[in-house]
């Protein structure tokens, strides 16, 4: 089975491999948690999405290391799940079903768009600093809620948003904030899941882990039932095949594909730049196998009750440890597995643990910001639009859309409609459509 990664050929070594997956496991791993606390609020449960993630992590990152034979670890990814709670279910008041539904139909299309090839049609017809912005507008998106979940940044009637109050809990989440930061910058290996893990430590003290007293007076642990449990699978095919398909959906359904989709896209080429795994003509190696992979990742994702999976940009740091071939994505879903075992434990951390990762994950998304080139305001002003309207609008559609439409109202008055393709116009006339609907 080895030589089918031919290892020598690619410059790595087994043992090389292992250290490189247990590296982009510790950094992936913070979704395990997040992704649930998140999810949560919509009204599914805890243990349920955590299943839900574990089960998307592990079969999605082992497609990638024995179908794509790529390095790169495979999850329910951030901005997806924010878009998923915040924008579609407490947003639009899509109930939780119809919106995993919604994520079950976005797989199909993005399955196949990658089977016939149009996918590469639509990544063209993107303008790069469209892909650029909506990817920074969708890290200021997160960062927003991270701050919002600590009660950071609240609501003001004067000036819309302020600053909090400093509370205990606001002082525990810049503490986990700082530590987090520091354990970042000094390259420390999985420092997001130890910096949730020690804000919860941290927030014992402030009572963040009690849900109240006896009879006695004795405080108890919110649901507690042990470290241990069997997997919760009660989200199981509980997606709405039907509801899903409303008119109504559609733009959901175009938001998570389109997102999902150029999410994906982009942490390929970025990856296969950065670590040199590119084929012959200078493309991705099995670039189609790797978005055939995630396309699945995203149907499978609406089966087993979780937001759409999508490549991780934190594969990054096991390719810095030297992984170059499919063995490191093995390595890294493996990993995954004991947690399908650990919903009680990992029910107890609280909100703002998550939070300073939500804010610094933030950090790693607003990078391809700088590849815009803001000199040319026809293009530097509807990639503005698209990036800052994603959190001003609590709504990564609304970036999306107005983003596209001001690019192509923009060339068209400065008398470039030779940049406008077909595929792009086909783009706008959804947009509005969304917009109408």
């Amino acid at each position: 089975m080895l030589s089918t990664f031919e290892l020598k050929k690619n410059g790595t070594s087994l043992q090389t491999e292992i250290i490189a997956g247990i590296s982009s496991f510790l950094a992936t791993s913070y979704i395990i948690v997040v992704n649930p606390t998140i999810l949560s609020q919509a009204g599914m449960p805890f243990s349920g999405v955590l299943t839900a993630t574990v089960m998307v992590a592990f079969f999605s990152s082992l497609m990638m290391g024995l179908y794509a034979r790529n390095p790169i670890i495979v999850a329910p990814g951030m901005g997806l799940n924010a878009f998923f709670t915040y924008s579609a279910v407490l947003g639009m008041g899509i109930p939780w079903p119809v919106a995993l539904g919604a994520v079950f139909w976005s797989g199909v299309v993005f399955l196949l768009l990658s089977l016939f090839n149009v996918r590469m049609l639509i990544l063209k017809a993107i303008p790069r600093p469209l892909r650029y912005a909506i990817a920074a507008g969708i890290g200021l998106y997160i960062t927003l809620i991270g701050f919002a979940n600590a009660d950071f940044i609240v609501a003001n009637p004067t000036t819309i948003l302020g600053f909090g109050t400093l509370t205990p809990t606001l002082l525990t989440f810049l503490a986990g904030l700082l530590v987090t930061a520091v354990l970042l910058t000094r390259h420390v290996k999985g420092g997001i899941l130890f910096g949730i893990l020690f804000t919860t430590l941290a927030a014992y003290p402030i009572g963040r882990w009690w849900g109240g007293q006896t009879a006695e007076g004795v405080q108890t642990i919110v649901n507690w039932q042990g470290f241990f449990a069997a997997p919760d699978f009660s989200l199981l095919l509980q997606l709405d095949f039907v509801n899903s398909l409303q008119w109504a959906i559609v733009p959901v359904i175009f938001a998570f594909l389109f997102t999902d989709m150029f999410d994906s896209i982009s942490t390929f080429v970025g990856l296969a730049e950065a670590a040199n795994l590119l084929d012959e003509q200078g493309e991705p190696k099995h670039v189609k196998r790797s978005l055939l992979t995630d396309a699945v990742a995203t149907t499978l994702a609406g089966l087993v009750g979780s937001s759409p999976g999508t490549a991780y940009i934190e594969s990054a740091v096991g390719i810095e440890e030297g992984g170059r071939t499919g063995l490191t994505a093995i390595v890294g879903a493996v990993l995954f597995l004991p947690f399908l075992f650990l919903a009680p434990l990992l029910s107890v951390v609280p909100a703002i643990a998550t939070a300073p990762a939500l804010v610094l994950v933030g950090v790693f998304m607003v990078r391809p910001v700088v590849k815009v080139n803001w000199l040319q305001l026809d293009e530097a002003i509807p990639a503005f639009m698209a990036m800052v309207l994603i959190p001003f609008t609590y709504s990564i559609t609304q970036g999306i859309i107005w983003g596209f439409l001001s690019y192509t109202a923009l060339k068209l008055a400065n008398g470039k409609k030779s940049e406008l393709t077909l595929a792009l116009l086909l783009i706008d006339i959804f947009c509005i459509l969304a917009l109408i609907v």
